[in-house]
């Protein structure tokens, strides 16, 4: 368990580019246990590059990032990720539970029977996300949303504490979609999440806090969002949707244009 004082993550004057190319510069981003972080900001702004600091899956050019208070590396078996776009072959003959079983490779054996203990994880993961009775379906034959949570279980079988998706709705309509936040919204009770978006005006409803990057960060709450802050971030004008229940009756959320 993370203790009290302790983020589940924390950045220091963290820095990263290519060559000349500067992403991100002087990130200092403190994440507490259980919070529901959402990732915002234009094409290019460094979003993605950021979730992959996190995992360490990149190396930061200067500064550092810790996750339940280790490197990245150290701490990869706490940490469940959903990928923008999965290395998974929709069509590949695959049960349900067969990719759920996936996200036990790295704490068991790569080689031989499954055992008994990934099994269980894997079955339980699929519970929580409402797949417990589609197990032995083949994950082509599921529906769009219901291969999103499938892919979900396959990060929870791991039993992490924190929960990276990057982009996770991108291919979902809006009725599945919120369906989705709302099971979010749920393992949040249990988990730490961070997701990349960029559907703003939408997922305000669920998260706690919103992280603006563009080059470098800043943390609102989601309640402080305002059209000034997203003006600012997207450098044009958005259509103003209002979803917030907590928000005060000036502070309107914002769907930027696609």
């Amino acid at each position: 368990m993370t203790s009290a004082t302790e983020a589940v993550i924390e950045t220091h004057g963290l820095a990263f580019g290519y060559g000349r190319r500067t992403l991100l510069s002087d990130v200092e981003l403190a994440v507490p246990e259980r919070d529901f972080v959402c990732l915002v900001g234009p094409n290019g702004s460094g979003k993605t590059t950021l979730l992959k600091l996190l995992l360490g899956l990149l190396q930061p050019t200067r500064g550092a990032v810790r996750i339940f208070g280790e490197a990245p590396a150290a701490a990869r078996s706490r940490i469940g990720y959903v990928p923008q776009h999965p290395q998974l072959d929709p069509l590949f003959p695959i049960s349900v539970t067969e990719v759920a079983l996936m996200g036990r490779l790295g704490g068991g054996s790569f080689f031989g029977p499954v055992r008994g203990r990934d099994r269980e994880l894997a079955q339980t993961a699929l519970a929580d996300v409402g797949l417990g009775d589609l197990g032995d379906r083949h994950f082509a034959s599921l529906s769009v949303g219901q291969q999103q949570r499938a892919l979900i279980a396959r990060a929870l079988a791991c039993a992490p504490q924190l929960l990276l998706l990057d982009e996770p709705t991108a291919s979902l309509d809006a009725r599945v979609e919120e369906e989705f936040y709302e099971l979010l919204q749920r393992l949040n009770e249990s988990l730490t999440i961070v997701l990349v978006s960029h559907d703003l005006g939408f997922v305000s409803r669920y998260v706690k806090t919103v992280v603006c990057v563009k080059g470098r960060v800043m943390v609102h709450p989601t309640s402080e969002v305002n059209g000034q802050i997203i003006s600012e971030l997207y450098g044009s004008d958005v259509r103003m949707v209002r979803h917030d229940h907590r928000c005060n009756h000036e502070g309107e959320h914002l769907w930027p244009p696609s």
